[in-house]
């Protein structure tokens, strides 16, 4: 009979760390990782623009591809550097789970730019907070986001096949709330477990974190661009009207 498998200090640490006695996330956790998909409309458009200007030419179709390929780039690069850090045998488990705590930050951040760039190629605004959270949210949620969405905006009576355009337009402001809880609770619950086994896989040692780390984020990378995907459909080949002329606007006019 096999005896069940003792947690590590590594692993007592990580959960210790994110979850309370309860098994909930604590509530520091949550404001961080919140906070960590907020990102603004005008850094969104700044991204868009900074691509449209190496390549001025390209259709909004082809810069969802561009921004998909340096999405994926990023978030693959910064997790093997992090694991290659943490896994340094100076560095002190506590200090290495640290490390990849802010590793996690810095994939929501990338995610949000990048599913938020991607719902304005579509010509969905992400000017509301709130909405933009729930869509990025819902995203990383992958499979069971969409599901979620779409039973939501079906019994909203706004049924589509690309919930991501229903969310940014069409769906009343009355719903948001409702609909916005629902999608950061699954999120916190679900994103944080995983990450709990994503953090401690770039604290293994000698040399085997920076594996992990590059792996594990290529593959969660691949998992939010399929969601992206499936969240807005095909891209359009011409830029939206809004937003191109919101990309050619003087930057002075989104700062407040």
């Amino acid at each position: 009979m096999s005896r069940e498998k003792k947690p590590t200090a590594a692993e007592k640490a990580a959960r210790s760390a994110i979850f309370d006695n309860e098994g909930k996330p604590k509530p520091g956790v949550q404001r961080v990782l919140e906070r960590a998909v907020d990102v603004q409309r005008p850094a969104v458009l700044s991204n868009i623009r900074r691509l449209r200007k190496k390549h001025p030419d390209a259709s909004a179709a082809e810069l969802s591809k561009k921004l998909e390929r340096s999405y994926l780039a990023a978030v693959t690069t910064s997790g093997a550097a992090v694991g290659a850090t943490a896994a340094v045998p100076a560095v002190g488990t506590v200090a290495a789970l640290g490390l990849s705590g802010v590793a996690v930050v810095g994939f929501l951040e990338a995610t949000a730019l990048y599913a938020q760039s991607i719902a304005e190629l579509h010509g969905v605004q992400t000017a509301d907070p709130e909405r933009a959270k729930t869509l990025v949210m819902a995203v990383l949620l992958g499979e069971e986001g969409s599901a979620l969405m779409q039973t939501l905006s079906g019994s909203s009576g706004h049924a589509t096949q690309h919930w991501g355009n229903v969310l940014g337009s069409s769906m009343p402001s009355g719903m948001m709330g409702g609909i916005g809880r629902q999608i950061r609770s699954r999120f916190l619950k679900k994103f944080l477990a995983k990450q709990g086994t994503a953090m401690l896989g770039r604290v293994i040692p000698f040399g085997i974190g920076a594996a992990v780390g590059g792996a594990g984020n290529h593959l969660m990378g691949k998992a939010v661009i399929r969601s992206t995907r499936e969240a807005f459909g095909p891209a359009p080949e011409t830029i939206p009207g809004e937003l191109l002329h919101d990309l050619n606007a003087p930057i002075e006019r989104f700062r407040e």
